[in-house]
């Protein structure tokens, strides 16, 4: 673990966020770092692409999540 200096109109952006998606700060930032990291390395596939795959990596079965 580290500290990163991020600019406090980004922090109140990612504050704002966060309070939307449910999740903290600290979780808000780590989100949007893996998934511009994955943009960035993969840049032929879109956002929903990115999410499938991640999806499909930690075996999550959306169908159940969704259908219950």
């Amino acid at each position: 673990m580290g500290i990163v200096k991020i600019d406090d109109e980004l922090h109140g952006e990612i504050r704002k966020a966060s309070s939307v998606m449910v999740r903290s700060i600290n979780a808000q930032a780590e989100y949007w770092i893996k998934i511009g990291m994955l943009a960035e390395t993969n840049p032929s596939m879109s956002f929903t692409e990115i999410m499938r795959e991640q999806m499909k990596l930690a075996e999550v079965d959306t169908r159940k999540a969704i259908c219950g």
